[in-house]
């Protein structure tokens, strides 16, 4: 009785709007909404809602584009915004994964690796920690990573050092905490050592 009532309560409400993919540029604010607000605080703008920040989604190419647009944030800095590239290539938690103007939507999750971004005959690489991939269908890729550095701007003698320094940790950790975050450090440091000398 329960999944039949919700069921057709939902139906109602999907036919009754499009979904997020198919909605035109939304209102900033609601007008009831800013008409209570100079009511109660008649000073004050009404608050921003994330939707105020929100630009439409640019529509899906019906052919395949030539470039692929590349975002790619960390928490403090934008390394690159709207550029457009042949290819990247990230390492993603199941492997490699190679990215090409027209490459299906895909969510991925980020290991420690290298992320290489392919313009012309100029790549440039990038170790990133951890993150997040989005690939749209409409050819750009956002790429949120938790840290990352240019390749050449890592020192290998300290990759080395932090190698071991984590190897010995995790040979003397007692607890499984101790046990985790050495281990960590060992997948970190390989990675990168690996990105290094490869």
């Amino acid at each position: 009785m329960f999944r039949r009532a919700t069921t057709g309560i939902l139906a109602r409400i999907i036919r009754a709007r499009l979904f997020s993919t198919g909605l035109p540029a939304a209102q900033t604010i609601d007008s009831t909404f800013a008409e209570a607000w100079k009511k109660v605080a008649p000073n004050l703008d009404p608050p921003k809602t994330p939707l105020s920040f929100m630009q439409p989604r640019p529509p899906t190419p019906s052919a395949i584009p030539s470039k692929l647009t590349v975002n790619f944030v960390l928490p403090y800095a934008s390394e690159i915004s709207g550029k457009e590239v042949d290819m990247v290539i990230i390492p993603a938690s199941t492997g490699q994964m190679g990215v090409l103007p027209g490459h299906v939507s895909t969510i991925t999750e980020l290991k420690p690796g290298v992320l290489s971004v392919h313009e012309g005959n100029e790549v440039k690489k990038y170790f990133v920690s951890s993150g997040f991939a989005f690939i749209h269908a409409n050819s750009i890729a956002d790429i949120v990573a938790v840290e990352a550095a240019p390749l050449d701007q890592i020192d290998s003698s300290l990759v080395q050092k932090g190698l071991a320094e984590f190897n010995q940790k995790l040979s003397s950790a007692s607890t499984d905490l101790e046990k985790a975050e050495a281990q960590i450090g060992v997948d970190v440091h390989s990675a990168l050592n690996a990105a290094l000398t490869g």
